[in-house]
């Protein structure tokens, strides 16, 4: 039995699969909310003592820079050990991972109904890929393809620094920027991102916030309900905002496209894309993506793709720790 994790800012998903005839056959699944947690080995433990089942091989894709099995988490306040980890639960080692190294392992686990192409492949695709995931933060990883497999390997990409297209970016990299110092995609590709572009637009005077809508987000997600109202075309702010913030996704994507040469395909993950598939679908972010000066007829020839599943880095961390456990 595989035990698999995929810890983000926000929720902890945990779950155990069965390899079975080449595949993974998931068996049981639980969502915790991170912050109601002070570690991982926490909710581990609940979960394996709530389960009459004990795992033989256990991974966890982690939001974070993974080093020497140790990470710090980027949006939460923790330090997780795979070794302390592998204590905790009482298993002879674990498996720690960047969360968008493991959502690059599951893009391989998932059939042709768990993506929404935005640019198909005209013909067939070779080469590296690479996955891009806004959500509580934004993550970035590639897959290097040696010729016969795509081998997996994480990155930081989030947090390089944004580069503004147009005046109006231009604006809200300076806006940014007097707020937080350093600026990178992070700022604005991810749920506490659109609410920065979001807050930028209503201090640059680019609209008029109505006293309903302000009162809506203090009560909640705000994010979930500018996201909402630009969807639904309740606010011309809120569409506003998430115009602006389709179009930095499609540049930096396509950055990332042109840095990892992925010939073989690009994926866009996490928990808000498939949320804004029609915007995705529309013209902003093709647009913005190919984008790219000389570059254009190789951008042009990447296929892109969503990812709708959203059990992928699950599968990934699962997948992950099969191959690595026949090792």
């Amino acid at each position: 039995m595989i035990l698999a994790g995929d810890i983000g800012g926000t929720n902890a998903r945990l779950a155990y699969f069965q390899a079975q005839n080449g595949s993974l056959r998931l068996v049981s699944e639980r969502v915790f909310p991170s912050r109601e947690h002070k570690e991982l080995g926490e909710i581990v433990t609940k979960f394996l003592d709530d389960s009459s089942t004990r795992p033989n091989v256990a991974c966890f894709g982690v939001a974070g820079p993974v080093r020497n099995g140790r990470v710090e988490t980027s949006n939460l306040p923790w330090v997780i050990e795979q070794s302390r980890l592998a204590k905790q639960i009482h298993l002879p080692s674990t498996l720690l991972i960047n969360d968008l190294e493991a959502s690059a392992w599951g893009v391989g686990a998932l059939s042709a109904g768990d993506f929404v192409a935005l640019n198909p492949a005209s013909g067939p695709a070779v080469g590296n890929q690479a996955v891009i995931a806004p959500g509580t933060g934004l993550g970035e990883a590639g897959l290097f393809w040696d010729g016969k497999h795509h081998q997996v390997f994480a990155c930081e990409g989030g947090h390089t620094d944004f580069a503004p297209q147009g005046d109006l970016q231009i604006e809200l990299l300076r806006f940014l920027k007097a707020r937080f110092g350093h600026v990178s995609y992070e700022r604005i590709l991810s749920g506490p991102g659109l609410v920065n572009v979001y807050e930028f637009l209503c201090e640059s005077g680019c609209g008029e916030e109505s006293p309903e809508f302000s009162a809506q987000l203090q009560k909640g997600d705000a994010a979930a309900t500018i996201s909402r109202a630009a969807l639904n075309g309740s606010s011309t702010l809120a569409e506003k905002a998430l115009d602006v913030w389709v179009a930095v996704y499609g540049a930096e994507a396509s950055n990332l496209a042109l840095k990892v040469m992925t010939t073989g395909g690009l994926f866009l993950a996490g928990g808000i894309s498939p949320k804004i598939l029609s915007k995705l679908t529309g013209p902003i972010f093709m647009q913005a993506f190919l984008d790219k000066g000389r570059m254009r007829p190789l951008v042009e020839s990447i296929p892109v793709q969503v990812v709708t599943n959203e059990k992928a880095g699950l599968l990934g961390a699962a997948r992950c720790a099969a191959v690595r456990g026949q090792r």
